[in-house]
């Protein structure tokens, strides 16, 4: 590790050139100001001596290291997002070939009643009843249209035929004679190669379409996308928009690993509930391991006028939350820390149980795989979670593992962010936003 001082007349100029010999990723080690020069301590003058480390492979590793490094995962990338659309566009292509499979099979049927009737009565072709069905080049927004064509021609000409055909979706006539979920959408139903393909597990898809099936059905048509928003919210918990307390403020705490977004995530609930909600907002930071933490929460604030205070203590952290008892809202920003490094969350643990009763928001990736993100929540269970923000919804193909986090771990999810705006992209989580992922709208 490459440890280095800095000396300054101003703490802000120290940290610029720590930052400018080092780079963003710096970590300070000490800060310490003291007197220089002068004579028996007459005319000396303050100083600021800042110091710092930093890896120094990460430092000097040679420009032409970056393009080997970062080349390599390019066509491993590519290639898994190739089987990913591949995967997705599978079970449509079986979709529509069983499709015109039996529609090829019940117009068999149907030529073979016409032939019957034409030996038996002398008809014309053109006195029979013509399907009008196309099997070439079949669009998936004509299914319904198709569907109901179908029906309308056997009912004439070979009543009971269409009694073998099941169909995904619920019509006004399965709802008024009151047939259930189970009839119409079977494990093998797009709606559950559209889960499958989203990553969620075959024991959860099961749990989904029993749940589902189960539901009561409305007067009138309803589409799987909301049944699915129905169903996700009897299965998962969904935290809804902050309540506030009256006589006193909620504190929240902001932990996870490094990179989710922690800082960006907690400026933008700052700015949710001061700028478009009007309710009185303080932030705290306790990032100051990370150069340009503090200063990047202090841009934010400035802007939105919002108070911000820097606690290196847990004694620190304490007077700035008494210092703002009357606000509505703090926001705690804490430092990255690797869910492997087990000392440095004891460390912080033992920082977030000082006297102050708040509640500990877990920042996730949604780009974590489901293995990894099962450790990471099992090593941050020390903080007493009480709940999950998955951030980086823009930056993911697939939403499966979200919805096997938040099942099986009986989790309550309370935002989605989506890209690097303040405010704009963090909403409060809902069912429908999550039935929108899975049915790849709305998630980009």
């Amino acid at each position: 590790m490459l440890v280095k001082t800095f000396q300054a007349a101003s703490m802000p100029e120290a940290l610029r050139m720590v930052k400018a010999e080092l780079g963003p990723e710096a970590m300070i080690l000490s800060t310490k100001k003291e007197a220089t020069g002068g004579f028996l301590g007459l005319f000396s003058k303050q100083v600021y001596r800042v110091t710092a480390a930093i890896d120094p492979v990460r430092k000097q590793a040679p420009p032409t290291a970056a393009p080997v490094v970062y080349r390599e995962p390019a066509p491993r990338e590519r290639t898994a997002r190739e089987e990913m659309e591949s995967s997705m566009l599978a079970p449509l292509a079986r979709e529509l070939k069983d499709l015109r499979d039996k529609v090829e099979a019940l117009t068999r049927r149907e030529e073979d009643v016409r032939a019957e009737a034409k030996a038996a009565d002398g008809l014309e072709d053109t006195d029979l009843p013509e399907s009008g069905i196309n099997l070439k080049n079949i669009p998936r927004s004509d299914l319904e249209e198709i569907k109901k064509l179908l029906l309308a021609t056997l009912a004439k000409s070979h009543e009971g035929d269409a009694k073998d055909v099941q169909w995904p979706t619920i019509t006004d006539e399965t709802a008024q004679k009151g047939q259930s979920g189970a009839d119409l959408l079977p494990d093998n139903s797009p709606l559950a190669r559209e889960l499958a393909a989203s990553g969620v597990s075959t024991e959860l898809i099961r749990k989904i379409v029993d749940t589902l099936d189960a539901l009561p059905i409305q007067s009138g048509n309803q589409s799987v996308k909301g049944r699915l928003s129905e169903t996700l919210g009897r299965l998962i918990k969904f935290a809804g928009t902050l309540k506030l307390k009256k006589n006193s403020p909620r504190i929240i705490a902001l932990v996870g690993p490094t990179g989710v977004g922690k800082t960006t995530t907690t400026a933008k609930l700052a700015a949710m509930y001061a700028l478009n909600r009007g309710n009185k907002v303080a932030l705290i930071t306790m990032d100051i391991f990370r150069v340009g933490a503090v200063e990047q929460l202090k841009t934010y604030s400035r802007i939105m006028g919002i108070p911000l205070e820097v606690a290196s203590t847990p004694k620190e952290l304490e007077k700035a939350v008494e210092k703002h008892s009357a606000c509505d809202l703090i926001f705690i920003d804490t430092a990255g820390r690797s869910h492997k490094d087990k000392e440095k969350l004891d460390e912080m643990k033992n920082f977030l149980e000082h006297k102050i009763p708040m509640e500990v928001y877990l920042c996730l990736s949604a780009t974590t795989k489901d293995r990894e993100l099962e450790e990471i929540l099992n090593r941050f269970r020390i903080f007493q979670v009480s709940k999950v923000v998955f951030t980086k919804i823009d930056e993911c193909e697939s939403f499966g593992n979200m919805v096997n986090l938040l099942m099986k771990d009986n989790l309550q999810i309370a935002y989605f962010t989506t890209g690097q705006r303040v405010p704009e992209d963090i909403e409060v989580a809902t069912p429908a936003k999550l039935a929108d992922m899975i049915f790849h709208e709305g998630a980009e």
